[in-house]
């Protein structure tokens, strides 16, 4: 791994884990070695392939995982692939509770990334189906339009985290109160929760 290929941002995201930093740094050093660019993005190590997002490393509290953005169109031919939820349409994961698990699938977890790669190459798309109950409010859309990552981030949250923030956002009578609704959780979707995932003080 040369310093060309380190994010500044990245390193000091791993230098401040407390779990999974082995983990985390394997598989590193395995997502690397397929030639992806490291960016940081969702306050996440992010991993792309001329500018479009491959793979993503999170941990949680059970586990860590290497999310694949548009999973749903991998073979999986290992079985090894987790839909988060039934309303995550594109993303996948692979979920690990230590570091000897992810040397173990190294050789596999490459194939599964250059099949990755393979699919944006081929400029493939997931089919997403469309909600149609779920208006946007015009605060959310002017935000939108002004912080063009928070729509990028509000757009990678499950389709149930969306339609919960939509209904909160829309259902103060007044203007005033959706803006301050939506400026209180515009981090928290910046950071890629949902509205319940952790109580904002």
């Amino acid at each position: 791994m040369t310093n060309s290929q380190v994010n500044p941002k990245v390193e000091e995201f791993f230098s401040k884990s407390k779990k999974w930093k082995e983990e985390y740094l394997k598989l590193r050093e395995i997502v690397l070695d397929c030639g992806l660019t490291e960016e940081y993005k969702w306050m996440h190590p992010c991993y792309t392939y001329e500018t479009k997002n491959i793979v993503l490393i999170h941990g949680f509290k059970e586990y860590c995982a290497l999310l694949f953005h548009k999973g749903a169109l991998l073979q999986d031919t290992n079985g090894i692939l987790i839909q988060q939820t039934e309303n995550v349409q594109a993303a996948r994961q692979i979920r690990f509770t230590n570091v000897q698990e992810i040397i173990e699938l190294e050789t596999i977890l490459k194939s599964y990334i250059n099949e990755a790669i393979q699919v944006e190459k081929a400029g493939l798309e997931v089919n997403f189906k469309k909600n149609t109950e779920m208006k946007i409010p015009e605060e959310l859309q002017n935000k939108f339009n002004e912080i063009p990552e928070l729509k990028t981030a509000f757009e990678a949250l499950t389709p149930g985290r969306q339609r919960a923030y939509t209904l909160y956002f829309s259902s103060p009578k007044q203007s005033k109160t959706r803006e301050s609704r939506i400026e209180k959780y515009q981090q928290h979707i910046l950071n890629g929760k949902g509205l319940n995932d952790k109580p904002i003080q």
